[in-house]
C-alpha cells in the first residue's frame, strides 16, 4: 500500500497540537486522482479512496477522523463524536472544531484554502474550508467569532496557519464585480484580472481580533505544483488532498 506524502506543520511553541498537510504524491488512486486523493465525492473508485484514508489515519495515529460535506458556505460544527476515515461525510459545513485529544479534523481541498486554528494552550483546535465564496462572505473572521463565543476565549488566544492553495498570481476572476461584493477592490489586480486570496485571508484573520505574528502560512501553490496538489482549475477532473489538525 503506497504511502501518501504529506507536509507536517507544528505552531511554534505549540508542540501539543499537530498540524499536516497532505499531497497527491503516494497513495493508491489511479488516473485523474492519481495518487493520494482523500474524497469520495469526485468519482474516484472508493476502494482506493478508503485505502489511502485509513493508510494515512493510521501513518498520523489519529483515533477519530472529522470532515463535512463541504458547500462553501459559514456553517460550523463542534465536538463530533466518534468518526472514521472509512465513512464518508454526512454532515454538510465548511468548519469543524474540537477539544477532545486524538479527534482529527479534516479539511478537503484543491485549490480552496485550508484554515487550521489552534488556541494557544492547545485547549482546542478547529479547521476552516475557505474558498474564494469563504471570503466573499468572510468566512475566517464569522468562523473565528463562531469558536470564540463556543469556547469563550479572546481571538488573541488564537494561532492560524493557511495551507496550499491557489495563489495570488493565478487567482483570476474575469468576474470580479459580480463574484466579490463592493470593498474587496484593493485586492484585485484590473491588469491581470486576479485576486490576492492569500492577503485578503490573512487581513480577515487579523480583523478577526487574531494577532498578525500568530498567522502562518504555506505559501505553496495548488495550481503550479501539479506534481505536488490536486488543482480544481488547472484540471476541474481531479482529486483532493486534505489538511488535518488534532490534539494529541
Amino acid at each position: 500500500m503506497a504511502k501518501i506524502n504529506f507536509i507536517p506543520f507544528v505552531f511554534p511553541g505549540l508542540e501539543k497540537v499537530s498540524v499536516v498537510f497532505s499531497t497527491r504524491e503516494g497513495g493508491n488512486c489511479k488516473e485523474p486522482f492519481a495518487g493520494g486523493n482523500i474524497s469520495y465525492d469526485v468519482g474516484d473508485d472508493a476502494y482506493d479512496v478508503r485505502a489511502n484514508r485509513t493508510e494515512l489515519a493510521a501513518t498520523l495515529g489519529i483515533a477519530h477522523w472529522h470532515e463535512c460535506i463541504q458547500v462553501h458556505g459559514d456553517v460550523m460544527h463542534y465536538d463530533l463524536e466518534e468518526g472514521s476515515p472509512a465513512d464518508p461525510p454526512s454532515l454538510k459545513g465548511d468548519g469543524l472544531a474540537t477539544f477532545s485529544a486524538g479527534h482529527a479534523l479534516v479539511i478537503k481541498t484543491a485549490d480552496c484554502q485550508p484554515i487550521m486554528i489552534a488556541h494557544k494552550n492547545g485547549d482546542f483546535v478547529a479547521g476552516l474550508h475557505n474558498g474564494w465564496r469563504g471570503n466573499a462572505i468572510n468566512f475566517p473572521a464569522k468562523g473565528v467569532a463562531d469558536i470564540c463565543e463556543r469556547y469563550s476565549c479572546d481571538p488573541k488566544d488564537l494561532l492560524a496557519v493557511r495551507g496550499p492553495s491557489l495563489s495570488p498570481a493565478l487567482a483570476q476572476f474575469v468576474n470580479f464585480e459580480s463574484d466579490f461584493k463592493p470593498g474587496f477592490e484593493p485586492y484585485f489586480d484590473q491588469e491581470t484580472s486576479t485576486v490576492d486570496l492569500w492577503k485578503l485571508t490573512i487581513d480577515q484573520l487579523v480583523g478577526a481580533g487574531l494577532t498578525r505574528r500568530n498567522i502562518h502560512s504555506l505559501d505553496l501553490c495548488t495550481y503550479s505544483m501539479a506534481d505536488s496538489f490536486f488543482s480544481y482549475r488547472r484540471e476541474k477532473n481531479t482529486g483532493r488532498q486534505c489538511s488535518l489538525i488534532w490534539i494529541k
